[in-house]
């Protein structure tokens, strides 16, 4: 939602803004290597905001589609790259601001970063943050959709857009009672829907990039 709101600061570079948008959701990627350590019943500690949100990962990123770009002679996938890093910021940036917990952007050399190190939130909250989730997930299906309808682009695509949107708002509404009625199981239940809702957003918007793109005109 934040690379949407930019849109009119990036210009008119072809897939700069699809690589924001795109790139804001790769750093929670890293949730599928604490889920497999899950179900090997290994150790999860230091795998989550750790290697997909520093500034190396960033920067690495930028410059293999840098190279991609220079080797197939066509500036957006350039353009991409520095959308990905810049989406990847954006996301370690917020990650500091709004989630309570230190990141390390400049691991492995250490120097984690913790804007509330010494702030303990409410308890009410920090158990809204997991479902909130899919709410923010159905938040930005909803402005997607409308730059469909104001763009007139991927209309063929809409119903399927529109199921997904409902599927967010459904989970959004069983998940925030149960934060509060599971004791035990709860976050092996929502990590396996978040999962499945971040890797179909993010496919979405591939699919929807034409939006997206018109949406810079």
């Amino acid at each position: 939602m934040v690379g949407m709101a930019v849109r009119k600061k990036v210009g008119r570079k072809e897939w700069l803004l699809l690589g924001i948008i795109l790139g804001s959701f790769v750093p929670d990627m890293d949730n599928v290597a604490v889920a497999v350590a899950t179900l090997m019943k290994a150790p999860t500690e230091g795998i989550h905001r750790m290697m997909t949100h520093i500034v190396f990962f960033m920067a690495a990123i930028v410059i293999v589609f840098y190279l991609i770009g220079r080797l197939k002679k066509e500036e957006r996938w350039s353009n991409l790259g520095l959308g990905l890093g810049l989406g990847i910021m954006f996301h370690s940036l917020l990650d500091l601001l709004i989630w309570f917990n230190g990141v390390n952007l400049f691991w492995p050399l250490g120097g984690e970063v913790n804007f509330w190190a010494n702030t303990t939130p409410p308890v009410w909250f920090l158990k809204f943050m997991d479902p909130a989730e899919f709410l923010f997930f159905g938040l930005y299906l909803w402005a997607l959709g409308s730059w469909v309808r104001k763009t007139s682009t991927d209309s063929s695509y809409i119903k399927t857009h529109r199921a997904w949107l409902i599927l967010e708002a459904a989970l959004f509404a069983i998940f925030t009672p149960l934060t509060c009625l599971m004791t035990k199981g709860f976050h092996t239940l929502f990590g396996a829907f978040y999962l499945f809702s971040l890797f179909m957003t993010f496919f979405v918007t591939i699919r929807m990039r034409k939006t997206v793109e018109a949406a810079t005109g």
